[in-house]
């Protein structure tokens, strides 16, 4: 929380109005919900500073429940409430016990949060839906279809929401809904309950086709309507460096299909920073990592675009003086919070395997006189041990110094789980392979 509250000056600062919050498994979750809480979990005091802090820099806080719910699916005890049965990915929409743990997650959410105007309820890629076998029975009867399926299921959501707190406005992803006909969609009720967020996160965006599927959503009786962006993630599963210019684009496009929009009709802009691709993926970018991509994405919004002036702007406000959009920046130096995590990530993800690999694969002495077989053996000739085991040992030493460098950076940061977890993805493969090396060169 520190370093988050650090980061809330400059997210205002760059132009932000608000802060969309997916917390998962991070909320601290009580009575039989507490077991959906991560080990490292924020405490109901740290959530409590962080919103109030994020009010108090005039940030609208919007949470987001991200029903599906593979965090909680996942779990033994809730695994009887799957659509399907082998798999966490859908809520069975059928029973009773599904709506009141949807029901119990909102209110405890609810609790930790004041003056909501908007909840985030989520209802994106939900894969699965109408294969369990209720809803196969569901789908027999006539005129059932898996569209209705889903529409019954967010306004059950919705409805929950709206029944108890009826200030707060639900928002849902727009994916599930974009291929509906507009019969269906209208005739459900859910245009009246919820406002879509329409996403997209990549760099050439079909404007044509947005701006067509917000005058249908408006025809279905949608009074407005979200977009969301990306700022980081979107661009690799386990990417590591975030490459503004394809974000940039992403926001320019939004920018186009803004302005051929009717003015009262866009309610705002959620720039997502996505930290895995869903529950069970890995890490991509870190957010100190893209800071400069959110950045420049908030000022081009900000600005109607993007210009040398924008730029200048960004530059001061980050304290970098060499940002770069179109390439991956090999040296990146800030003052903004976490650029020292940039800085060591930077140089990890260009030189730690490159060089590592240069070494053990490319080197003749290496290949030639110290293979595999070799190694295995402990056989090596002393002369030519000479030839690279001084570079070896420095290498090594070099590469633990940066690690040590940015474990320490992280830990200002990041839990310890997620640390460990860069770390094995980023730097251990390489790193032990130089160290065994320099153990088999000690041996032999």
């Amino acid at each position: 929380v520190p370093s988050l509250l650090q980061v809330l000056p400059l997210l205002r600062a760059l132009g932000a109005t608000g802060l969309l919050l997916e917390y998962e498994d991070t909320f601290p979750y009580t009575g039989p919900l507490e077991l959906l809480r991560a080990p490292h979990a924020y405490s109901p005091a740290e959530l409590r500073a962080l919103l109030s802090r994020a009010r108090a820099q005039g940030l609208d806080v919007v949470p987001l429940l991200p029903f599906p719910l593979q965090f909680v699916l996942k779990h033994r005890e809730f695994a009887h409430l799957r659509e399907v049965k082998a798999l966490p990915n859908t809520l069975n929409p059928h029973k009773e016990e599904s709506l009141a743990l949807v029901k119990a997650m909102i209110d405890q959410v609810m609790a930790l949060h004041e003056d909501l105007q908007w909840f985030h309820i989520g209802c994106d890629e939900v894969y699965c839906l109408g294969e369990g076998e209720e809803s196969k029975q569901w789908l027999q009867q006539q005129d059932n279809t898996p569209e209705k399926l889903c529409l019954s299921h967010i306004k059950a959501v919705a409805t929950c929401l709206a029944s108890s707190y009826p200030m707060v406005t639900p928002i849902v992803w727009d994916d599930m809904l974009r291929g509906m006909s507009e019969e269906t969609l209208a005739g459900s009720g859910v245009p009246q309950l919820v406002q879509p967020m329409i996403w997209d996160y990549a760099a050439d965006i079909d404007v044509e086709g947005k701006v067509q599927l917000i005058e249908k959503y408006r025809r279905c009786g949608f009074s407005r309507v979200w977009f969301a962006s990306a700022f980081k993630g979107a661009t690799g599963v386990n990417q590591s460096l975030t490459l503004i210019g394809h974000h940039l684009r992403n926001q320019l496009g939004w920018l186009q299909v803004a302005s051929r929009s009717p003015a009262d009709v866009l309610e705002g802009i959620a720039l997502t920073g996505w930290q895995r691709y869903d529950h069970f993926s890995v890490l991509c970018e870190l957010l100190p990592v893209a800071i400069p991509s959110l950045a420049v994405c908030l000022q081009a919004l900000e600005n109607g675009g993007y210009s040398e002036k924008v730029k200048e702007n960004v530059e001061k406000l980050l304290g970098m003086s060499n940002l770069e959009i179109d390439t991956f920046m090999s040296t990146s130096l800030g003052t903004f919070p976490g650029s020292n995590i940039l800085t060591l990530v930077t140089q990890v993800s260009f030189y730690l395997k490159s060089s590592v690999d240069e070494l053990l694969e490319r080197n003749r002495y290496v290949t030639g006189w110290f293979s595999p077989y070799h190694r295995k053996r402990k056989i090596i000739h002393p002369i030519i041990m000479h030839h690279f085991q001084p570079d070896a040992v420095s290498l090594l030493s070099k590469w633990n110094a940066v690690v040590q460098d940015l474990q320490a950076a992280m830990e200002q940061v990041f839990h310890k789980c997620t640390i460990e977890e860069w770390m094995e993805e980023n730097v251990h493969p390489s790193l032990q392979k130089l160290q065994q090396v320099v153990d088999d060169l000690d041996e032999a």
